[in-house]
């Protein structure tokens, strides 16, 4: 136990053991030094602590209401020592993270929920944002690490762990498409599409194939949001353009197919986690960096 008040300790084993001398024995000083804590402590508040007997000693009024406050201390600081140890066992502490919205679901509320379990001391906040408000979000130190795509933007970010995303077209199952294994985006052409529109990282992508493409689209919907696009597919209205994270819970439910874009010109989004190049994580926020890095990969487009 820390010596936060050696007069403390010393009035606590000797009001225990009602001896200065056991006192001395159990504590490994001299008696003598014991004897003037307490007497010094008892000049300043003007009043005994303790009745000197021929048998020892024993507490005064004012010696009883010290031995509980005593009490109370010790109590205060192992529940003091308690919560230092489970910061230092990273049982405790608060994080904040920024991921985009195709993230909402799948693998990362998955490894939350199963930390959670084991770590339930520890709370997050997430922030969904864009991939570019996340970066910035990150370098400003507004939270302590991001997940979004494209981080070469950011020079003050540090990539922690990296996905290689296709961009596909989403249609029903049964679509002549989805039995493809690759597809180009030219096959688009005489077919209803919803596509992304910003600030949806895929909405750059999007233009530089029509660029490249040369072919009139039957564009029906534009949205900036994802599950609109994906809830148009579902609903049998046309078909669409996202990223493989953006359907991927939907995909492995059965309810949407994903085809990759196999144009040449056309290359993976980089899905990445990343903390500010200046910044220390604390114990918390590199646990739960951790959990999620350790299976970052599976968010990866399988073939």
């Amino acid at each position: 136990m820390p010596a936060f008040s050696r007069f403390l300790r010393y009035f606590m084993v000797v009001g225990r053991t009602g001896s200065i001398r056991k006192a001395a024995d159990e504590l490994h000083v001299s008696a003598s030094a014991i004897d003037r804590q307490i007497l010094n402590a008892e000049a300043e508040i003007g009043m005994p602590l303790f009745e000197r007997l021929p048998s020892g000693l024993r507490l005064t009024a004012a010696g009883e209401i010290m031995m509980a406050a005593g009490g109370n201390w010790q109590k205060s600081l192992a529940d003091a020592r308690a919560r230092i140890e489970d910061l230092r066992g990273l049982k405790r502490g608060h994080v904040e993270i920024a991921v985009i919205h195709a993230l909402t679901k799948g693998y990362i509320p998955q490894v939350l929920s199963a930390l959670h379990r084991r770590y339930p001391g520890i709370t997050v906040a997430l922030r969904i944002l864009d991939s570019a408000a996340m970066r910035d979000a990150v370098a400003d130190g507004e939270v302590d690490f991001g997940i979004g795509f494209e981080p070469q933007s950011i020079r003050d970010l540090t990539v922690r762990a990296f996905a290689d995303v296709p961009l596909g077209f989403i249609t029903l199952p049964g679509h002549p498409i989805a039995q493809l294994p690759r597809a180009r985006f030219s096959m688009a052409a005489d077919l209803p599409v919803i596509l992304p529109a910003r600030p949806l990282a895929v909405h750059d992508q999007v233009a530089v194939l029509q660029g490249a493409a040369q072919v009139p689209l039957n564009r029906i919907f534009t949205s900036d949001n994802i599950q609109m696009i994906a809830s148009l597919v579902q609903e049998g209205v046309g078909v669409g353009v996202l990223s493989w994270v953006d359907v991927a819970s939907e995909v492995r439910a059965g309810t949407l197919c994903f085809t990759p874009l196999a144009d040449p010109i056309l290359k993976p989004l980089v899905l990445a986690m990343t903390t500010a190049t200046s910044r220390t994580l604390s114990y918390a926020a590199d646990l739960v960096l951790g959990e999620i890095q350790q299976g970052f990969a599976a968010l990866a487009y399988q073939e």
